[in-house]
């Protein structure tokens, strides 16, 4: 091995062990991303189930009536309390919004009127001002349930229906969206945030000065925090897709060595701002504050957190241009859309754009003390 590159990977591993016994370093660079990945994939689950806490209030004796009940009770639309058996206690807990309505069965719900061959009946819900839209979808779920159930007992006529028709096209789950704005997440976290808390330190501990009296070269030293820093992000990015497959059901349809090799082109542009800015600062106090001033519109104009469709048009053609936009676009389209790297040229390209313009500005602003 020729000696410029046994240097650097001598200076990978001395970085590789130096990340791996600091305690905090693994806690924000792997565990934080997953604890996020995790409050956000039980968030993401429990919207795509959608329930109804509701209380059944019973009135009637009736075998319809019963029977009617034992059906809900299976449906798992409805979160039934079972506890609940008056109209007074329910109001109580839809008070403190424990409920979102009460279904009553009056007492001749279900029962079979003079001159009818079939039972009748009107279902009540009851519901407070605050939980109209959800008392409103619980009502048009129980119409649609009940038109069912009357086209059993009478033979209707219905001149206009309603058919469905599916496209030969997958389409992103919430779940999936959001786990391509987390691993952005990751990959700012471990980009940034590491050489910007590290180099400021080796700086005041003299370690960056006495280096710099040494034949090692810059683009050396570089090169050997970006291999430690890759090193990292595979165990990180790796654990964050591990949890997601496995826990929150997460479907990969695109190509795995291709998404691999977008992911390490992205960690290693990104990891270009944390040097520039690590590098540059002369202390914790100026790398501090420079780093949020970056970091924070990304995270919140790039697609992390809030779909950029959502946002007005201006922010949108702004932040198209960030450095982290493409990145998280790209992370959607391959793994969720099954694209190719070459139906991804726009944003492969402004990665490369930034990768260019990023490091340039790292080895001129780098400074060894």
């Amino acid at each position: 091995m020729k000696k410029p590159f046994f240097t650097v990977i001598t200076f990978a591993k001395i970085n590789t062990r130096r990340f791996f016994r600091d305690k905090m370093a693994i806690f924000f660079s792997v565990i934080f991303p997953l604890i996020f990945l995790a409050i956000f994939g039980m968030l993401y689950n429990n919207n795509n189930n959608v329930s109804f806490r509701v209380a059944v209030i019973n009135e009637s004796d009736s075998a319809f009536s019963k029977q009617f009940v034992e059906e809900m009770g299976k449906n798992k639309i409805f979160n039934i309390n079972k506890d609940l058996d008056t109209v007074d206690k329910a109001k109580i807990k839809m008070q403190n919004s424990e409920l979102d309505a009460a279904i009553v069965l009056p007492s001749n719900f279900g029962t079979v009127a003079s001159g009818n061959a079939y039972p009748t009946g009107q279902a009540r819900v009851v519901y407070t001002e605050n939980n109209q839209q959800s008392a409103t979808t619980l009502a048009s779920i129980l119409e649609a349930q009940f038109k069912i159930i009357n086209s059993k007992l009478v033979p209707t006529v219905t001149p206009f229906t309603v058919t469905t028709e599916a496209i030969n096209e997958k389409s992103l789950s919430s779940f999936d969206y959001a786990f391509a704005g987390l691993l952005g997440f990751s990959i700012i976290g471990m980009g940034i945030f590491g050489p910007v808390n590290v180099f400021p330190e080796l700086k005041k501990m003299g370690i960056l000065r006495r280096l710099s009296t040494t034949p090692l070269r810059t683009w050396q030293y570089f090169l050997a925090t970006m291999i430690g820093q890759m090193a990292i992000g595979i165990v990180s990015l790796a654990g964050m897709f591990i949890m997601a497959i496995s826990l929150f059901h997460l479907k990969v349809v695109g190509n795995w060595l291709e998404l691999s090799v977008f992911l390490l082109i992205s960690v290693m542009m990104i990891l270009g701002i944390g040097l520039a800015i690590g590098g540059w600062a002369k202390n914790e106090r100026q790398a501090a504050p420079l780093s949020n001033i970056v970091v924070f519109p990304m995270m919140f104009l790039s697609g992390t957190f809030f779909p950029r469709f959502a946002m007005p048009e201006l922010i949108q053609a702004i932040s198209s241009f960030f450095p982290l936009t493409p990145v998280i676009d790209g992370i959607r389209l391959i793994a969720s859309e099954g694209r190719h790297l070459t139906d991804i040229l726009p944003q492969v390209g402004l990665i490369g754009a930034w990768f260019v313009i990023i490091y340039v500005i790292a080895f001129r602003v780098f400074r060894w003390e």
